[in-house]
C-alpha cells in the first residue's frame, strides 16, 4: 500500500521565498520542514526537460523568447533569479531523492508539444523513481499528457489538475486511474468535495497562503494544499 500523501506541498519549489522552479527553492522547502515540493517541467528546443512555468522566458529569467525555441545550453546559462539557473529535470529529481522529498511533477507542455513533453517526462520519471515510485506524482492540466503518463508511467501516481472542477471529472479520473484531484482553492465547491469524499479521492488546492483559509478548506474536506508562503506553514509542513 502506498504511504499517505503529504498535506503541504511547496509550490514551484520554494514558493515566493526563493526563485521559482530552482534547486535553491527545493533546498529551502526541505530546510523549512516540508516533505513535498511541486515543480513544472517543459522542453527546450532540443527536447531537454527543464524546470520552468511559463512558455516564455521574460517573467522568471533574464532571457527572452519562447522556452521551446531556446536550446538547453542557452537556457542553463540564464539567471532564473538571485544567481540561480534553470535546472534540468534530472537535477531536481535527484535533489528530491537526496533530500527525501515527495515530488509533484507538473507536466507543462508548450503549445503543440504535449505528446513530446509527456513522453519525455514520463519515461524519465519512471527511471528516476524506479525504486521509490511512491515518492513521485505526475500532474497536469493537459488531459492528453496525463493519458500518456498513465500509459508510460503506470506505477507513478497521477493528479488531475483543473481550475474549476467540471461535473464529469470522475470519468477521466477513473480512465487514467488517478490518485488526486487538484484545483483552484477559490473555485472549489462543497458539492465537488462531497463527491470526492464519497469516492475516497483526496482533493489538493492551490495556492493557499492564508492559515485561516487553509483551516476552512480543511474543515470543508480538502486533503492538502500547495502554498507559496512556506514560512507561514513550516510548523505543520511535516504533515
Amino acid at each position: 500500500m502506498a504511504p499517505p500523501l503529504p498535506r503541504w506541498i511547496a509550490h514551484r519549489g520554494g514558493g515566493t521565498l526563493a526563485p521559482e522552479n530552482t534547486l535553491a527553492g527545493i533546498r529551502l522547502a526541505a530546510r523549512l520542514g516540508f516533505r513535498a515540493v511541486e515543480f513544472d517541467v517543459m522542453l527546450s528546443a532540443d527536447g531537454a526537460p527543464v524546470l520552468i512555468h511559463d512558455e516564455t522566458l521574460e517573467r522568471t529569467t533574464n532571457g527572452h523568447g519562447p522556452v521551446s525555441a531556446t536550446p538547453e545550453a542557452a537556457l542553463l546559462a540564464l539567471d532564473a533569479g538571485g544567481g540561480e539557473r534553470i535546472p534540468r529535470f534530472i537535477e531536481a529529481a535527484r535533489l528530491c531523492r537526496q533530500l527525501g522529498l515527495f515530488a509533484n511533477i507538473e507536466i507543462k507542455p508548450a503549445t503543440g508539444l504535449t505528446a513530446a513533453t509527456a513522453e519525455t517526462v514520463s519515461r524519465l520519471a519512471t527511471e528516476l523513481w524506479q525504486d521509490a515510485p511512491e515518492q513521485a506524482l505526475i500532474s497536469s492540466f493537459d488531459l492528453e499528457a496525463l493519458t500518456i503518463a498513465h500509459r508510460l508511467a503506470p506505477q507513478l501516481r497521477r493528479g488531475v489538475l483543473y481550475e474549476a472542477v467540471p461535473d464529469d471529472w470522475p470519468d477521466f479520473f477513473r480512465a487514467i486511474a488517478a490518485t488526486t484531484l487538484h484545483c483552484d482553492a477559490t473555485l472549489i465547491d462543497d458539492a465537488t468535495l462531497r463527491q470526492a469524499a464519497a469516492l475516497a479521492v483526496p482533493v489538493f488546492c492551490y495556492t493557499v497562503d492564508d492559515p485561516a483559509a487553509a483551516a476552512d478548506l480543511r474543515r470543508r474536506g480538502v486533503s492538502g494544499f500547495f502554498t507559496d508562503r512556506l514560512d507561514r506553514f513550516s510548523g505543520e509542513a511535516g504533515l
